[in-house]
């Protein structure tokens, strides 16, 4: 059972920590406890009562009417909102649950159906990048654990790895060879999963790493066979010249190859970089590149 600020639960839900305050004076929907020195907590429970009454809110439910309803009303009410693909904050919101609760059944139903009704690429583009960036805050700031964090990388981790393995392999006379990796000591391999998924796809040749790769793996792969672009992401925290450091060894190492770079730490790079590192905002931007050279 965690404990959670009402700071959390504004992150969580995007109510305003003074509209719950309003919300729990006027209609009891939430019920703070105290600790042993008398500072208000929430625990899981009120989180996620919170989390469903944020989403019928958003979409039109009056909190006076809510506050009425049954539990069992309430979340067969949010569980038709999903199924018809509500706005995707909402849909956020409803894996945040299903990640409180490690509700594989809940969690398969949300992302299957946004992929019916988006298709496989822009489920993962439009509803479970910003559900990792969410997740990604609140991890930062402390309010879930390793667990519920595993648990849900992993559920997407296995849907990937088998979007992977059905796509046929259908290389031409102009493939180019795409070397994915993640540096030594980082371990976040979703995103580029993602980008094996969209390469392969696309016909071009993909060797995946994989997690935490020394240097003279590269080395040894570029020394067997061209590499056309190296593909990698960056996001635990690292020191500025770390990070330039990095950059700059493979801008060097693999001078007739293009480097691409994504990830959080990517973001707001305020040091110039060379001319062979290109540095990736998002998929939807990769994809466009590899529509370009197919």
């Amino acid at each position: 059972m965690a404990n959670y600020s009402i700071k959390d639960l504004e992150n969580f839900t995007g109510v305003k920590a003074h509209t719950i305050r309003i919300w729990e004076k006027r209609y009891n929907v939430v019920e703070p406890k105290r600790t042993c020195t008398n500072i208000r907590y929430y625990d899981d429970e009120d989180l996620k009562r919170l989390l469903n009454i944020s989403i019928l809110n958003r979409h039109g439910y009056k909190i006076s009417n809510i506050v009425n309803f049954t539990e069992d009303s309430m979340h067969e009410k949010i569980l038709s909102l999903s199924q018809s693909y509500a706005d995707v904050e909402s849909q956020v919101e409803s894996l945040v649950l299903a990640m409180i609760d490690m509700d594989e059944a809940r969690f398969e139903k949300i992302f299957n159906t946004a992929v019916i009704n988006l298709g496989f690429e822009d489920a993962i583009i439009k509803l479970m990048y910003p559900f990792f960036e969410k997740i990604g805050l609140l991890w930062q700031i402390g309010s879930i654990n390793p667990a519920q964090e595993h648990f849900v990388s992993n559920l997407l981790r296995q849907k990937l790895i088998v979007a992977i393995d059905g796509l046929v392999e259908n290389l031409n006379g102009t493939t180019k060879t795409f070397v994915l990796f993640l540096p030594e000591g980082e371990y976040h391999e979703l995103g580029l999963l993602f980008y094996h998924y969209l390469i392969k796809k696309y016909n071009q040749k993909v060797f995946y790493l994989g997690e935490t790769v020394p240097f003279e793996a590269l080395n040894d792969v570029s020394k067997a066979r061209k590499v056309d672009y190296f593909v990698t992401s960056v996001i635990t925290a690292r020191a500025d010249d770390e990070l330039q450091n990095y950059i700059n060894r493979l801008s060097e190492e693999f001078p007739s190859s293009v480097i691409f770079m994504s990830g959080l730490q990517t973001i707001n790079i305020d040091f110039e970089v060379p001319g062979n590192v290109k540095l990736i905002e998002n998929a939807s931007e990769f994809r466009l590149f590899l529509e370009n050279i197919s």
